[in-house]
């Protein structure tokens, strides 16, 4: 019994086959699914998939990628007015993804358009999903200062002091598929070192899936296969990563 909470099901890489892959995952175990926006557009496809499958959650958000938008406001009225669909759990994934960028004046648009994301969910009070690629301080210094303590890291690549600071405010950090690589040596002992009760598990699908389907379009019935690694390294078994990170998403999410 899992919850795949970060998955891309409205993405082009499932219109062939969307609703055999959504049917594979339920039968396989898992019980709730979340589906993430990253921009307007796919915000409202979360929605609208959300709404046909009780099991299926939305977000909502423009992820860092997006930010160059040309009315902020414009957009974050419409964000706003998604984000009270009762089928959306979340804003998100927001954040900030310096891995592309070396302009400050770049870093300075997505660091404005994420404040703005959590001023909305500050006042509709919803959780975050937090995206960080090589942004990590400056994520830690935005989310400290707004004073957000609902919410969790998403495909968490830092090292266990990062994680550490983002336990030490309250979220939760979430896994995908990296940890079953092999040489994924450095994130594997964070699972070790951090408790069972602030883990979450993802697949980020259609991206990361685990081994032994590294390569291939990911699913969210591959969940199993990040918790089984996560029951691995901690030495626990698998129905405890089972119960305690389904019973952290339900408490984030309200599901």
């Amino acid at each position: 019994m899992l919850i795949d909470t970060h998955a891309h099901l409205d993405f082009k890489e499932f219109d062939k086959d969307r609703e055999h892959v959504i049917r594979r995952a339920f039968s396989s175990g898992i019980i709730k699914i979340i589906n993430i926006g990253c921009n307007l557009k796919r915000s409202l496809a979360s929605i609208e998939l959300a709404h046909v499958y009780d099991n299926i959650y939305a977000s909502v958000g423009v992820h860092p990628h997006e930010s160059a938008i040309n009315n902020i406001e414009k957009t974050c009225r419409e964000i706003y007015r998604l984000a009270k669909d009762p089928k959306v759990v979340a804003l998100g994934e927001i954040g900030l993804d310096y891995s592309q960028i070396q302009k400050e004046s770049e870093m300075n648009v997505q660091k404005n358009v994420f404040r703005a994301q959590l001023d909305i969910a500050r006042e509709l009070d919803k959780p975050v999903i937090f995206h960080c690629r090589d942004a990590y301080a400056d994520m830690y210094d935005i989310i400290k200062k707004d004073n957000i303590k609902r919410g969790v890291s998403h495909c968490f690549l830092g090292d266990i002091n990062i994680a550490q600071s983002y336990i030490d405010l309250g979220l939760y950090i979430s896994f995908t598929g990296v940890i079953t690589f092999k040489k994924a040596v450095s994130i594997q002992q964070v699972v070790r070192k951090i408790p069972l009760q602030k883990i979450m598990v993802e697949t980020d699908s259609p991206f990361l899936s685990p081994e032994p389907y590294r390569g291939q379009r990911n699913e969210p019935a591959r969940v199993k296969h990040i918790a089984e690694k996560i029951a691995s390294l901690k030495e626990v078994e698998l129905d405890k990563v089972e119960d305690i990170t389904t019973q952290n998403a339900e408490n984030l999410f309200n599901i």
